[in-house]
């Protein structure tokens, strides 16, 4: 009977160290992985800051840029009134102008019939000045 006891006894330390080899396996197993995955973060870390600073120097651009917009369309609107001032001093003219026609349209049909007598009398004071003229050259 004490045989079966060291046997049972011999059977179970060998168990254990199985179980002891085993584990230490599984134990360095998921150390190396461990270790690969805090060096996967370390670089994740590093492209981080990367990033970030990347980040931070668009938003840094993308700010002056829009101040740069924004000082230009400023300007393109003083530029835009000053065309507006432009537009409506041609307007203006032009209707100066459109009335200064119709004035002397009016002027011109009130006068026709002056004008055409002025135009017959000057036409007759010609005729008379060619036929002096004539008779002095006699």
């Amino acid at each position: 009977m004490e045989i079966l006891l060291y046997a049972a006894a011999l059977i179970a330390a060998v168990a254990f160290a199985v179980l002891v080899i085993y584990l230490s396996m599984t134990l360095k197993a998921v150390s190396r992985t461990m270790n690969n995955v805090a060096d996967t973060l370390e670089g994740v870390e590093k492209q981080m800051e990367g990033i970030t600073l990347e980040t931070t120097a668009l938003l840094n651009k993308t700010n002056k840029l829009a101040e740069d917009v924004g000082e230009k369309s400023q300007k393109l609107n003083s530029l835009v009134d000053g065309v507006k001032g432009i537009g409506d001093s041609v307007q203006e003219f032009n209707q100066s102008i459109r009335t200064v026609s119709r004035s002397l349209t009016t002027s011109a049909d009130k006068n026709t019939d002056s004008a055409a007598q002025a135009m017959k009398w000057g036409q007759v004071a010609i005729n008379l000045y060619k036929k002096a003229k004539k008779e002095d050259v006699r």
